[in-house]
């Protein structure tokens, strides 16, 4: 047993009192990831600042018509949210196609957005892991590597991003709230909260020690069809080999709107804003399609295993393309 303080503050003022003055503290609020590496060894907080009393857990809508969601609100609260599921299906879609039911009902918002990679590799302490053990090595280039990204990696890392929800929030141009221990207020788009590994692979976002989200932002919902489809191993409780967030839009016989991201490919939820453009202004047809995933794969790269999501993914984004603009789909 490693010992360890755990405070658990009813304020955020608390909450951040105590991070500034405990600089090695972690954040845990359902505990579905942290829990997991504590009891591996991988995380090892000296001080723990449970944040699931805090004022964080409702869903609010916006003067501007979107939502405000609280970081505490849990994966299945905000799934089954009357609003989010019929304006914004594509995230209640993805929720719904990640974990199980019961975790779904423990993991939070926040949580979801900076859960570790699932890298079999991550999770052994007795193997080179430069996410876990910077400057160790990457065990997964050359080694086991089927889930592993094709988009963003480095020869530092290739581990990639396990969220289904950030994908979709993604796709919605979500905006990601915090506070620092400091007291500052910060907003910014879900898009500059990841950081590609790079040769730092350990540092996985923009958020500084003891910077804690407390809310994520979605904008009026878009217009178009939405659609999530993730590809998977199992039907239940299995991460995304391959997923896509479709949002689309079709008026008169032409795409006047498009939004798309990508998980399982990449080392965080992935966007290419070049592949959006084919789409605009063009007429939808399997061509187009096949160019628009060509141009998303421009600069993907496989290692032995994984080389299968190339083809993988052509074939799930031109399906969810065609469904998003056949007339009459879903």
């Amino acid at each position: 047993m490693i010992a360890f303080d755990y405070l658990r503050p009813h304020a955020i003022d608390t909450a951040m009192d105590a991070t500034r003055e405990r600089p090695e503290s972690r954040f845990i609020a359902g505990g579905t990831n942290m829990l997991d590496l504590m009891k591996l060894g991988i995380e090892r907080p000296r001080h723990l600042i449970d944040v699931g009393a805090l004022d964080l857990k409702t869903i609010e809508d916006t003067p501007e018509g979107g939502l405000r969601v609280g970081t505490l609100v849990t994966n299945g609260d905000l799934a089954a949210d009357p609003r989010v599921r019929a304006r914004y299906p594509v995230l209640s879609r993805a929720i719904l196609a990640g974990a199980s039911a019961q975790l779904r009902n423990k993991a939070t918002t926040g949580g979801n957005l900076l859960q570790r990679t699932r890298c079999s590799y991550f999770y052994d302490p007795a193997t080179a892991c430069n996410k876990r053990a910077p400057g160790s090595g990457c065990s997964a280039v050359g080694g086991f590597n089927r889930i592993m990204a094709i988009l963003g990696t480095s020869p530092h890392c290739i581990a990639s991003h396990p969220s289904d929800m950030a994908v979709a929030m993604r796709a919605l141009n979500a905006r990601v709230e915090t506070r620092t221990p400091a007291g500052q207020h910060r907003a910014r788009p879900l898009n500059e909260l990841y950081r590609l590994p790079g040769d730092t692979p350990h540092i996985e976002t923009q958020l500084e020690p003891g910077e804690l989200i407390t809310a994520v932002t979605l904008p009026p919902p878009p217009a178009g069809r939405q659609v999530y489809r993730k590809v998977r191993d199992r039907a239940s409780f299995a991460f995304a080999l391959v997923s896509v967030a479709g949002i689309v839009a079709v008026e008169d016989g032409r795409i006047a709107g498009a939004a798309l991201a990508f998980g399982g490919i990449g080392t965080m939820p992935w966007r290419d804003r070049t592949a959006e453009a084919l789409l605009v202004g063009a007429e939808p047809d399997r061509a187009l399609f096949v160019r628009v995933a060509d141009a998303v794969l421009a600069d993907a790269k496989g290692e032995g295993a994984n080389d299968f999501k190339l083809p993988l993914f052509r074939r799930t984004l031109i399906a969810c393309l065609s469904a998003l603009t056949k007339e009459g789909g879903q």
